[in-house]
């Protein structure tokens, strides 16, 4: 039985009618029985899958304590802290590297007297900033005997150097120290 206004469907078991599309044949949009509007693959953005870009083979890096120790004998301890800082272990696969490099930096950084680190945090750049604050979070860690009150001081200074990005960028950094 036809259904007033309701176009050329029939209601024999109950169901409303749905009018058809002019045009079509079938009734239903042409564009979507076509798969050409699927170009991006969207598996590719799937978080889980995420690759690190591959990255360019990693120049020779230096022992990451030899020259800071030497300078620190010296008692050079502004070099010193140059000199750690410029030969961090930033892509070594080794942990006993980073681990040595670590104790390196934790000895220039005590060297340091309370009233010459100003000086010190205001001598680096802003990549020099934020590795300090890499090893400075790194100390905390693991502290030593008295460690935690020098690197207070250090984050301090470099907090006022830095900025709140310096923590930022720290804390989600990929490569660690």
């Amino acid at each position: 039985m036809p259904v007033p206004g309701g176009g050329s469907g029939s209601v024999s078991d109950g169901r409303v009618p749905v009018p058809a599309v002019p045009g079509s044949g079938s009734g239903m949009a042409r564009s979507t029985l076509s798969s050409r509007f699927r170009r991006l693959d969207v598996e590719r953005f799937d978080g889980s899958r995420f690759e690190d870009e591959p990255e360019e083979a990693p120049p020779a890096e230096p022992e990451p304590g030899p020259e800071a120790e030497a300078l620190l004998r010296r008692g050079d301890a502004l070099r010193a802290l140059h000199a750690a800082l410029r030969s961090a272990p930033r892509l070594a696969a080794s942990p006993d590297t980073k681990e040595q490099a670590q104790g390196t930096m934790l000895k220039v950084l005590m060297a340091f007297k309370s009233s010459e680190i100003e000086q010190a945090v205001n001598s680096l750049d802003g990549n020099g900033i934020d590795l300090l604050m890499k090893y400075i979070y790194k100390g905390f860690e693991k502290p030593t005997e008295n460690s935690s009150a020098i690197l207070l001081q250090w984050h301090e200074k470099a907090l006022a150097v830095g900025g709140l990005g310096a923590i930022v960028r720290v804390l989600t950094a990929r490569k660690t120290v």
